[in-house]
């Protein structure tokens, strides 16, 4: 999924193939006072593992759309005096935190990259060959033979990034959500009257007080049936799974706040019913168009807990910061 600038990329698939192991030696020791010496020939080197390992300065798989072929070195051959060839360079393969890993044939997750610097082998490189000095024994003193290196393996690999925020905002398009991150961060989503102006999840550092924050997402609009493939859905619910609370935002002028409610914890259990187990709350938006009688009606008819506000008029604001922060501390108390 990629947005208007190419800027952001949490779907790439690309092709890896860790180093041959290099040969082992068949050589026999020479030198004047010995003509005719023993078999002195070394290991070939290992092969270059596909390492992946994580970055938290990166953000997105951008770097990787067009990377499409990932090979590491062959390890060297050995040599005489049971010299040992050289290990084939590993290359690594940089992500961002919040990277799943998948074969592609089976569509099964392998790891995921959950910590800075934390790394996996993806594919190991080939063993090098064992030189003729190994099977030199009292039966075979003069082996003239040695040990082939090991092929190195090749495969497909997909990654995924899932966004990974304290706070993820779910909703439908045009919910408010972008507009509210504007406000109480420092971001700059696209914001227009439309739906699916978001077509890629914003970040935003939001401060609080005492110097502390903490960091929220504008998940892209979910649509009624997302949970089963429905235009983008798979893509959008997929970042959700690496916030820690959710906070459901509905428009207050839309026709049914508990029904679309629903639909919105419907489609997330649908797609993963652990997700249900994350503190959230629901976030009534763009208050300002209705009055307090009706605030009162809406609340009488809501079963869950709530909060009222206004991006525009940043009335309710300070009291959802205050909210959030005791979701993501209660834990720490």
């Amino acid at each position: 999924m990629v947005n208007n600038k190419n800027n952001f990329v949490d779907y790439v698939k690309i092709y890896c193939k860790s180093g041959n192991g290099g040969k082992g030696s068949a050589h026999f020791f020479r030198s004047r006072i010995q003509p005719k010496g023993g078999p002195d020939g070394g290991d070939g080197g290992r092969g270059g593992h596909v390492i992946i390992r994580g970055k938290r300065n990166l953000w997105t798989l951008l770097h990787l759309k067009f990377t499409k072929h990932i090979k590491a070195g062959h390890g060297g051959d050995g040599s005489k005096n049971t010299s040992t060839g050289a290990s084939g360079k590993d290359v690594y393969i940089d992500v961002p935190i919040g990277t799943i890993v998948k074969n592609d044939e089976s569509n099964e997750q392998v790891f995921e990259i959950t910590k800075d610097n934390q790394e996996f082998i993806l594919l190991k490189g080939g063993l090098g060959g064992r030189g003729n000095v190994h099977f030199k024994n009292a039966v075979r003193q003069s082996p003239r033979y040695a040990q082939p290196g090991i092929p190195g393996t090749e495969s497909s690999a997909i990654l995924e990034l899932k966004v990974l925020a304290d706070v993820g905002l779910v909703g439908f398009p045009n919910a408010g959500k972008s507009t509210l991150l504007s406000v109480v961060s420092a971001a700059k989503p696209k914001i227009a009257d439309y739906q699916f102006t978001t077509l890629v999840p914003n970040l935003g550092i939001v401060n609080y007080r005492d110097e502390k924050s903490f960091v929220m997402a504008d998940i892209p609009g979910i649509i009624e049936g997302a949970s089963y493939g429905k235009g983008l859905g798979l893509r959008f619910l997929r970042h959700i799974e690496r916030n820690s609370c959710l906070l459901f935002m509905i428009p207050s002028n839309c026709n049914d706040i508990n029904k679309e409610y629903n639909i919105l914890i419907d489609e997330l259990k649908n797609y993963n019913p652990e997700l249900l187990d994350k503190d959230h709350l629901l976030v009534i938006s763009k208050s300002d168009l209705i009055d307090s009688k009706l605030k009162k009606e809406i609340s009488k008819s809501i079963r869950v807990k709530h909060l009222f506000i206004s991006s525009i008029t940043k009335k309710g604001i300070s009291q959802l910061k205050d909210e959030v922060w005791k979701i993501l501390t209660k834990n720490y108390d």
